[in-house]
Order: C-alpha cells, then structure tokens, then sequence
C-alpha cells in the first residue's frame, strides 16, 4: 500500500489544492520484464476541494541499486470535478514518476510528479500537474 499527499495542479495558481491518496500494488500479479517488475496498481486521491479520482492500470519497478527505486506508471481513471478544476472529461489518464528510497525491506518514502490528462476527449483538456510525497509499506 502507498499514502501520499501532495499538491494536485501546483502549476494553476488559482486551481491549486492539497491532495490526498492511497494506491494498492498487486504483487500477485508482478512480473519481471527487461523494463523491471510490472504489476498492476488501484488507487485513488481526493483534493481539499472535493475533486476525485479513481484509477486503476500498471506500473513499472526498477532497482536503481543503493535502496533507491525509479517507479514509472500509466493509469487511466474517472475523475469527478467536485469544487475543483474542470479537467473536460470524466476519462483521465494519469503518467506519473516515482523515486523513492527503502526505508526497510517493508517500507519506503518517496516524492512523485503526475500529469492528469483526457487525450483531447472532451471538449477542453486543461489537464493537471500534481507533486505527491509518499509513503509505501508492504504487508
């Protein structure tokens, strides 16, 4: 499991807001590739402004060595406004980046960058750039 919090669309001064979220890896279902270990997360996050989003789809695992872990993931997800910012559609995608550090063999800390976006589905498609800290334990 991951927690983390962060600063959903830090880049829209008058759309900014705090978030908070919670993401499951499934690693009965990882697999290790020459990308890395792949498997299949679900998650979600909700901003101070009531805005929300449901995703669910991949992501990449890959050892840097030193304890440190580059996580790249791809997640597509329905996303309601709430009081917060009109992304154009309720299909978002989410590409996100992820380094974090092991703490232990059960839990690490990492920072992560985000880019919400619906590919031009809707209407308009501001999208959204969001900054999380997190924290990931395994059980």
């Amino acid at each position: 499991l991951s927690f983390f919090t962060g600063n959903f669309d830090f880049s829209d001064n008058k759309q900014k807001a705090i978030l908070v979220g919670f993401q499951h890896q499934n690693e009965n279902l990882n697999r290790n590739t020459f990308l890395g270990n792949i498997s299949p997360i679900t998650g979600g996050f909700i901003t101070e402004n009531s805005a929300a989003y449901l995703y669910t789809g991949v992501e990449w695992n890959m050892d840097m060595g030193g304890g440190m872990i580059f996580t790249p993931s791809f997640t597509p997800g329905l996303y309601h406004e709430g009081d917060g910012k009109d992304l154009g559609h309720v299909l978002e995608f989410k590409s996100e980046v992820q380094l974090s550090y092991e703490l232990s063999k059960s839990s690490s800390l990492g920072i992560s960058y985000n880019h919400v976006s619906n590919a031009s589905l809707g209407d308009k498609n501001p999208g959204a750039n969001s900054y999380m800290f997190n924290f990931l334990k395994n059980f």
